[in-house]
């Protein structure tokens, strides 16, 4: 019988595999590889979508499996299976004997650490299905009732909880419990005949009690009906080199894609990334302080321990304008020589862990925000994005913006449909001319993609002034 209040359960059956077992099995597979582990999980997630007044999906499923991974030198290893039992471990042990034995000594554990950085309660048991489905139809309700343009309201609410084990051949063993919740508000106005949407979500590594407080939930119709409402009346972007102003939080996704990748020890280890072999080099204006940082309580992209067992923390990535690091996972980081920082990720236990990024984000300058605005002879100020594109060897970007503004004689004017941001971020990192003293978080929405694994990240930045910028627009 499996039970929550022993979360160890969901991983180990007396009729399949126990602790001990676990730990003996993956000291004689793995005995002759650099590094490795065998990563045990089980997770339970359940999505609801209440669109055009009525409840349309309402999706639960739980699975658990093992990862083996062996490590030789530059050569990986890796089996998985979605049966946790000690038959499933030693068939997945023969593709490790594939690997080259280890001719040099095993690579040291991780640091440990009891450290808890998020409850280990399970969120989706906590709340009953009914209530879930109470909050959309509110939702959906007062949203209507807010503006009597609104003619389409989607609310999701979404969440999982995941209890993972890291076992590894030296005797080291971690265990962490991962709760992850989220709610979504889309809203479509029309006037005129002319139909726009506004977007607006929020989440964490926390219960969904914080989803359900009035206010939090009430924030997000006001700020998705403010979003919609405002490109009722936008004008077609305009097209060339200006000046930008980058508002504070979300548009911080465009420094996790264009600059972000580019950091992580993997491209660099192999020279693909536009910084490597950079460390010590100007690469940014000067005030521009990037870090990694997955230690921050209750956030989306936080971690107690990485996918290796790894302690995460706060990694400095560019200090005033100068790389100063990577973010490496332990097989990059013993390649390239320096200390793994954390930053070993996967998607599920199907997957082989890569240096990822966790909340990154751009640390706030001195200026002031409303200065920094009068600065602007003519420009756009770009309040938030949708989607884009990167080449992660180049850097290259395009970013289409979901609220952005004209900006006049250092005044915000009308706001402007269809602006996309195009350029490459190491050369946006020279550009910036101001940073804002206004460092903010994203809400806790982010999907950071990599290598076809999706995992929760977080993104942030101060308002930020950038000379330059090419934007592409609409208007004829």
């Amino acid at each position: 019988m499996t039970s929550a209040s022993d979360p160890r359960s969901f991983l180990y059956r007396p009729d399949a595999l126990d602790p001990d077992r676990a730990q003996s099995l993956a000291a004689e597979i793995l005995k002759t590889a650099d590094d490795g582990e065998l990563y045990l999980q089980y997770s339970a997630s359940e999505a609801f979508a209440f669109d055009d007044g009525r409840l349309k999906t309402a999706d639960y499923s739980t699975e658990a499996g093992f990862g083996l991974r062996g490590v030789s030198g530059e050569t990986t290893a890796f089996a998985h299976a979605n049966e946790i039992s000690e038959a499933a471990i030693l068939r997945a042990g023969e593709t490790m004997r594939l690997l080259d034995p280890a001719n040099q000594p095993r690579q040291a554990p991780p640091r440990p650490t009891n450290r808890h950085l998020y409850t280990d309660s399970d969120p989706l048991t906590l709340v009953p299905f009914a209530k879930k489905v109470a909050l959309c139809q509110q939702i959906d309700a007062a949203a209507r009732a807010r503006d009597p343009r609104v003619v389409q309201v989607t609310a999701g609410v979404s969440g999982s909880w995941s209890v993972v084990e890291i076992v590894r051949p030296d005797g080291y063993v971690a265990t962490d419990i991962r709760p992850l919740v989220r709610l979504n508000v889309s809203i479509v106005v029309e006037e005129n005949g002319r139909r726009e949407t506004g977007f607006f979500g929020m989440g964490g590594r926390y219960l969904y009690d914080r989803l359900f407080e009035p206010a939090n939930w009430n924030r997000a119709i006001d700020e998705a009906l403010a979003q919609a409402v405002v490109n009722l009346g936008s004008e077609p972007a305009p097209a060339g080199e200006m000046t930008v102003v980058l508002g504070p939080g979300w548009p911080g996704v465009l420094l996790h894609e264009a600059i972000g990748h580019g950091l992580e020890g993997d491209f660099n280890r192999k020279g693909t990334s536009a910084f490597s072999g950079r460390i010590g080099e100007r690469v940014a204006a000067p005030g521009v302080t990037v870090v990694d940082d997955g230690s921050i309580v209750d956030r989306r992209g936080s971690l107690s321990i990485d996918d290796e067992g790894t302690p995460t923390q706060e990694t400095v990535l560019i200090e005033d304008g100068i790389l100063a690091g990577y973010m490496q996972d332990r097989m990059n980081a013993r390649l390239m020589g320096v200390p793994a920082t954390g930053n070993g990720r996967r998607e599920s236990f199907a997957h082989a862990p890569m240096p990822r990024m966790t909340n990154t984000f751009m640390r706030a300058g001195n200026d002031d925000p409303a200065e920094i605005m009068s600065r602007v002879k003519d420009g756009i100020f770009a309040k938030s994005f949708g989607g884009g594109q990167v080449d992660i060897t180049s850097g290259k970007f395009v970013f289409s913006c979901t609220e952005a503004y004209r900006v006049k004689d250092g005044k915000i004017g009308a706001p402007i449909k269809g602006a996309t941001l195009i350029g490459d971020g190491p050369t946006v990192l020279t550009k910036v001319a101001a940073i804002g003293n206004d460092l903010e978080l994203d809400e806790g929405i982010g999907i950071c993609g990599k290598a076809g694994q999706s995992i929760p990240a977080g993104v942030g930045q101060p308002t930020l002034l950038v000379d330059g910028l090419t934007v592409g627009g609409t208007a004829g």
